[in-house]
């Protein structure tokens, strides 16, 4: 049994003792502290909070408990039901809410979920605002409604149409092209509310032909619902089958997106971004920004067009607040995380699939063609674990002091750029362990900086 409790949310395995697992208990002590801190600080004038969920065999359970809970502490909840990461934050602002939960322990196993907490503007909680919430729920300190200031439920299941529409009314979707191109569309949705969203996505972009696998939002994952290469195995033989032109998966909650080519091959996570940002700065010039483990290609291909790229903590929340300081027109992560301010200020497949076919429309092209035309890059990921009494710190501003004649990014631990390629170092927020990630022009290369540090690190420990 499995809890973690961070700044960004509570998460845990389902069963077991209190605090040993995603307990009942647990779930209604974060709840109620949540809703504690949203009372003592939310800035509009609204009483009301939105839930939604994935399709996790737990999500019904757990749904009962927060809002239950959060009508005790006297909100009013907006229950939207199944529903996508992205979509339960646009509610939220057209709601008009003070805040939102979304249950999804995203890419995890089946026996995982959680509870992601966002503020009235659909943002996740920054540290600060976590913070204040992990001490409430220590401290065990609430004040529940008495029964006349109990709040009210309404259930509303028309979220997924309005964002789909909203996807549709931004500027550089292109609707008319995608519909004229005829596109056949392959998705996998593992089985949750991908399942839901996408295929009515897919048709009110005018796409006709679209090979379903695992669109039944009952929860049961048929593979690893993280969408990395080893798991996508069977699209990638529909793909080689010839029966689509591109092939889109998603993961539970549908705020990562990655994208297979006709052939079957790989597009590669980190190049979802890359390539809607391509797109988006080919008629919006203005900066992007990337967390500090995402692909240098992001990097490229905005100098491509003149313009400044930034790089933010690792964290959705850091590259949002990233964005926002040096005005970027598109960011994310390199973990198929599309950011489109001009939607809203959060990671979402939706926005990244209805852009990408606009590009793919537009463009003429294949998508192995159009990923031929990005910069070619491969990242290698390793980590070292450690002893507990290991200072962790210590090491990075040794190697930090190391490689000082690079360039140096601190922000997160330590990224060095080298001509060539990149290392960044960083501790991990729940075990003794150093990641480190690694990128060049080909995965050798990758694995050869990677070595090194890590043979740096072995050294400074022995």
């Amino acid at each position: 049994m499995a809890l973690i409790k961070s700044i960004s949310g509570i998460r845990g395995t389902i069963g077991g003792r209190v605090g040993e697992g995603l307990s009942p208990l647990d779930v209604v002590r974060f709840t109620a502290a949540y809703a504690r801190h949203i009372r003592e600080n939310k800035s509009i004038d609204s009483n009301k909070i939105v839930v939604g969920r994935d399709a996790r065999i737990s999500g019904e359970m757990v749904s009962q408990l927060v809002i239950g809970t959060l009508l005790g502490m006297g909100f009013d909840v907006v229950n939207i039901g199944l529903a996508t990461t992205p979509t339960t934050e646009v509610a939220v602002t057209m709601e008009k809410a003070a805040g939102g939960i979304i249950l999804t322990a995203s890419h995890n196993p089946k026996q995982w979920n959680a509870l992601k907490l966002l503020n009235e503007k659909g943002e996740f909680l920054n540290a600060v605002q976590g913070e204040d919430v992990l001490n409430k729920a220590a401290a065990d300190d609430f004040v529940f409604a008495e029964v006349d200031k109990l709040g009210k439920l309404t259930v509303n299941d028309t979220y997924t149409q309005k964002h789909i529409e909203s996807v549709l009314a931004l500027d550089l979707v292109d609707v008319e092209a995608i519909k004229a191109a005829n596109f056949s569309v392959a998705i996998d949705c593992v089985n949750s509310v991908g399942g839901i969203a996408l295929p009515a996505l897919l048709k009110a972009l005018g796409v006709k032909r679209i090979e379903k696998l695992y669109c039944e939002p009952n929860g049961h994952f048929p593979h690893n619902p993280e969408p990395l290469p080893e798991h996508l195995t069977e699209i990638s033989s529909v793909m080689q089958s010839g029966k689509a032109d591109v092939g889109f998966v998603v993961d539970p909650d549908v705020d990562r997106l990655a994208i297979i080519a006709e052939d079957g091959s790989m597009f590669g996570e980190e190049y979802t971004l890359v390539a809607v940002a391509d797109y988006v700065l080919q008629n919006t010039p203005g900066n992007t920004v990337s967390n500090l483990s995402s692909t240098r290609a992001l990097r490229d291909v905005t100098k491509r067009y003149g313009m400044q790229y930034n790089a933010a903590a690792v964290g959705e929340v850091n590259v949002v607040t990233k964005m926002k300081e040096t005005n970027a027109v598109i960011g994310g992560e390199g973990n198929g995380g599309v950011i489109y301010p001009a939607s809203h200020y959060g990671r979402d497949a939706l926005v990244g699939i209805a852009l990408f076919l606009t590009l793919l429309a537009k463009s003429g092209k294949k998508v192995s063609e159009l990923r031929r035309a990005y910069p070619n890059y491969f990242i290698s990921k390793n980590k070292i674990e450690l002893t507990p009494e290991i200072n962790v710190d210590n090491i990075l501003l040794k190697i930090k002091d190391k490689y000082k004649d690079n360039e140096i990014n601190d922000i997160d631990g330590v990224k060095i750029d080298f001509p060539t390629g990149w290392v960044h170092l960083r501790k991990s927020n729940t075990e003794p362990i150093i990641r480190i990630y690694s990128e060049a022009g080909s995965i050798e290369e990758a694995d050869k900086f990677a070595k090194m540090i890590m043979e740096d690190i072995r050294k400074l420990t022995h």
